[in-house]
């Protein structure tokens, strides 16, 4: 059996229930993973609550994408991977389909990365979303190079930190926005190289200002809607507004047309785009592991929940009071 959490309903944390499952056996191309250590992630709390791009089809219906762990079993034709090899479990599948909110959880052999030497399980659930995000985006769709400057909306998210870990580590200039002050110094102690408090500053002024009236090469935005119109302003020529995230929940416009620009590249992105790639995520996992290595990256952990506290840990994401990574973690 396993301790595995599911709903019965759409709706807000209190609809988690922990319950006993069976387990199952692997099959063809799947791993079962002993679940040490679980990242959570905003997808999870929008496909609970009935808000994510894919609709749940089913109930009751798994939790869970990223995790970290070891590999109990091996399914036929999987030979990258034996029993007792430490993993990471990388969002590459639909929560329809699979979910790793439990503690031990049957996974595709394809989302799964060998864990580096010297990372333990919660750093291992917490690095890999965050960085194959921000270099799939980055890297190899947004083609930033040294010198480049970009903008990192939503900055304090683990995403918007390993942004700009890995905007520094190519030699790109991150300029990190928050909507108050109260976490300008985490943020500059990542590695921005300017904090825009959106609050109390005006963004098109401030980046004019930094950027000598250039503009941003990149723009890496995780909240849509119509605060669009301002980013798209400030995109230099032959540069790129990506969006990889909806948390304002608006309608998000063109911007070309609202502002007359219609030559604007803008571009959403989502993680599947490298994770279900191997050769993207061969690129992107070699990145992040020789960033971890040499230090460049590190995982930026919020706080840790144990698992009988997931309603808890998920009314923390909401809160939006977090930096970086919320994790919880499971003992046997």
């Amino acid at each position: 059996m396993a301790r595995t959490v599911r709903f019965h309903e759409v709706g807000g944390p209190e609809v988690l229930r922990l319950e006993d499952v069976e387990a199952g056996e692997p099959g063809p191309g799947e791993l079962l993973i002993r679940v040490d250590a679980i990242g959570l992630n905003r997808a999870e709390v929008l496909f609970r609550s009935g808000r994510y791009i894919e609709p749940v089809k089913r109930f009751p219906a798994l939790l869970g994408a990223e995790a970290a762990g070891v590999v109990e079993a091996v399914g036929p034709d999987v030979t990258d991977f034996a029993p007792g090899r430490p993993v990471s479990v990388v969002p590459a599948f639909s929560m329809n389909d699979y979910g790793v909110y439990a503690d031990r959880a049957i996974v595709p052999a394809a989302a799964v990365l060998h864990r580096p030497d010297g990372v333990d399980a919660i750093e291992g659930a917490a690095v890999w979303m965050p960085y194959l995000t921000s270099y799939g985006a980055l890297v190899e769709v947004g083609g930033m190079r040294a010198g480049d400057t970009v903008v990192l909306t939503a900055a304090s998210s683990s995403v918007g930190l390993a942004a700009i870990r890995t905007a520094v580590r190519v030699g790109a200039r991150p300029i990190a926005t928050t909507r108050t002050g109260a976490k300008k110094d985490a943020l500059l102690k990542a590695g921005a190289s300017d904090v825009i408090v959106t609050a109390e500053e005006n963004l098109v002024d401030r980046v004019r200002d930094l950027t000598a009236g250039r503009g941003a090469e990149l723009i890496f935005d995780a909240v849509a809607g119509q605060g669009v119109i301002d980013l798209a302003k400030v995109v230099a020529p032959g540069g790129t507004l990506l969006e990889y995230g909806a948390m304002s929940g608006e309608t998000t416009p063109y911007p070309g047309f609202v502002l007359g620009m219609p030559a604007l590249n803008m571009r959403t992105y989502t993680l599947h785009e490298t994770t279900t790639d191997p050769e993207r995520l061969r690129r992107a996992a070699a990145f992040v592991s020789s960033g971890l290595a040499t230090g460049a990256f590190e995982p930026a952990i919020d706080r840790t929940f144990p698992l009988d506290e997931i309603v808890e840990a998920h009314r923390h994401i909401e809160s939006g009071t977090q930096v970086g990574k919320v994790v919880v973690t499971v003992d046997h």
